[in-house]
This record gives C-alpha cells, sequence and structure tokens, in this order.
C-alpha cells in the first residue's frame, strides 16, 4: 500500500484532473454559479470541449485508460489549455511523441556563449543538431585551419565525414585521422537519427538525410541498420602543417533541447602535444572572433 500512495497524483489521470481542476469556467466562456461546488470544470465540461464521452474521462483519471490517442491527446490539450510545456508532457505519459514544428536551432544561447568564451586557448566549436557548424574559437582555427575558408552552407561535419564524390565539404584544412572511426561514425548516425525525432520537420535536415542516404554507401547502410551508438569520445591526430602530427582528444558535449554539440580538443598536459598547441595558439590567445551564423 506505501507504494500506491507514493505513486499517488503523478500519473496520467491525477495529471489530466489537475489539469480540469484548475481551469477557471469563466476562462472557457462558462457560467460560474453558486451550485458549483468546485473551482475547475466539470468531467462532463472537460468531456464536451475535448469531444470525448464522460465515461472515458471518467476511465482516464481513474486510470482505467492509459493509452489515449495522438487526436484525443491533442483534443484534450486545447480543451485544458495547456502550455507548450505541458503539451508535450501530457504526450509523454500518454506515450507518445510530442508534436514538433521546430526548426533546428542555429543560435547560441547568451549563457553558453559565456562559458564557450571562458574556455580560454581550448580548441572549441558549436554544431547544430545536424552538425551544421555554427561557431568555433581562434584554437580551433589554429589547430584545424578558419572555417570561414569554406562557405556556411559546406560546414557540416557529417558532410565531411560520408562525402559524395568529389564533394569539397571540408571542416578541417588538413587533414584529421580518427582512432576510433567506426564508432565516430555509427556516433554521427546515431545523432542524426535522434535529431529527426526531435526536429521532424526541419527542411535542412530532411534533404542533408536524403543527400547522404543517395550518395555515400557507408552513410546507408548505417542509417538502414537502424544502430544506435552512444559515442562521446574519442582520440585524433591532426596532421598540422607547421608542427607536424598533434593527438588530442575529442570530447562531445550536448546542450539540452537544443541538441547543439559543443567539440573540445585536448591534449595531454605536460606533453609535447600540449606545447604544439601552445605555440600554434601563442599569437591568437587573446583573440574573440567567434563566428556565428
Amino acid at each position: 500500500m506505501a507504494g500506491m500512495a507514493t505513486n499517488e497524483g503523478v500519473g496520467l489521470g491525477a495529471t489530466i484532473r489537475a489539469w480540469r481542476e484548475r481551469l477557471s469556467p469563466s476562462a472557457v466562456g462558462l457560467p460560474t454559479g453558486r451550485a458549483r461546488r468546485a473551482a475547475g470544470l466539470r468531467r462532463e465540461e472537460l468531456a464536451e470541449r475535448a469531444g470525448v464521452s464522460v465515461d472515458y474521462v471518467v476511465r482516464l483519471e481513474q486510470g482505467r485508460a492509459t493509452a489515449p490517442s495522438a487526436q484525443v491527446v491533442a483534443s484534450l490539450t486545447r480543451a485544458l489549455r495547456l502550455t507548450d510545456a505541458e503539451r508535450d508532457h501530457l504526450y509523454r505519459m500518454a506515450g507518445l511523441a510530442p508534436p514538433n514544428d521546430e526548426r533546428i536551432p542555429d543560435r547560441i544561447p547568451p549563457g553558453v556563449h559565456r562559458v564557450l568564451h571562458r574556455l580560454g586557448d581550448v580548441a572549441v566549436a558549436v554544431f547544430a543538431a545536424d552538425w551544421q557548424m555554427i561557431w568555433w574559437n581562434a584554437g580551433w582555427a589554429a589547430l584545424l585551419g578558419d572555417p570561414s575558408a569554406s562557405p556556411p552552407a559546406l560546414r557540416n561535419f557529417a558532410r565531411e565525414r560520408f562525402p559524395i564524390g568529389s564533394d569539397p565539404v571540408r571542416i578541417a584544412a588538413w587533414p584529421v585521422i580518427a582512432r576510433n572511426s567506426d564508432d565516430s561514425d555509427l556516433a554521427i548516425v546515431s545523432d542524426l537519427r535522434r535529431a529527426t525525432g526531435r526536429f521532424p520537420h526541419d527542411a535542412r535536415l530532411a534533404e542533408l538525410i536524403q543527400v547522404l542516404t543517395t550518395g555515400n554507401p557507408t552513410f546507408a547502410r548505417l542509417w538502414a541498420s537502424g544502430t544506435v551508438a552512444a559515442h562521446r569520445e574519442d582520440r585524433k591526430t591532426v596532421e598540422h602543417p607547421e608542427v607536424g602530427p598533434v593527438d588530442v582528444d575529442c570530447d562531445v558535449l550536448t546542450d539540452g533541447d537544443s541538441d547543439f554539440k559543443i567539440v573540445i580538443l585536448t591534449a595531454v598536459p605536460g606533453s609535447a602535444d600540449e606545447a604544439k598547441l601552445r605555440r600554434l595558439m601563442a599569437p591568437d590567445v587573446d583573440s574573440t572572433s567567434a563566428p556565428v551564423f
């Protein structure tokens, strides 16, 4: 019995009831007479507004109906006047994916920008959910070359990793060798698969998937396999033309709902590779140039 008490008030039915009881009848154009025993809507009023039966509302609130259809959830969302966050929560509680008409964001929040600028001479770049490059710092440009030499539309890491014919897409100006290339490939494909779920109506993402599946056999095979990976770190060697090979650790951090990918390249402290990095970054360590598109 203790376990049942712990879950009371947190399920789908309890949540719908709480939202029903908080909604003022006057807010939806209903009369408010003295005969009402509660401030919120009655079950029959919610049922009428949502276009479902009173019995179904009762079964939902009592936990006897736990899997409403997307159409019913959409009707309840409108009837209960839910916010976008509440709507998404209701969909998830019903075991459904929330509707999403958003485009992949390319603007980095001010707080994240402040954190990035405090990383000093660490080589950092930020990519959107579809691996479109949207920001880099002076350290990144010193280690891998300045991406501004390529048109913005061609700064996509997935396009670089899975080239199509003589595709000129380049993020790095010189060769970068990944130690775990197969894992990295799986991770990129998995990232794009998650992005299609998060941003199902984004035209840029849809075009990218179409281009890669029809133009690159490796990507098409991995995409068709449905494999999901969670590779978030790697060891890379940058073949730099001035200081020679530089071994760096590559870590990828993800920023919340926007699914920004913050890629950080660092060398082992005290190593010869760190010394090479310092030599490369010394002239530009105070630079604040960081393009945002």
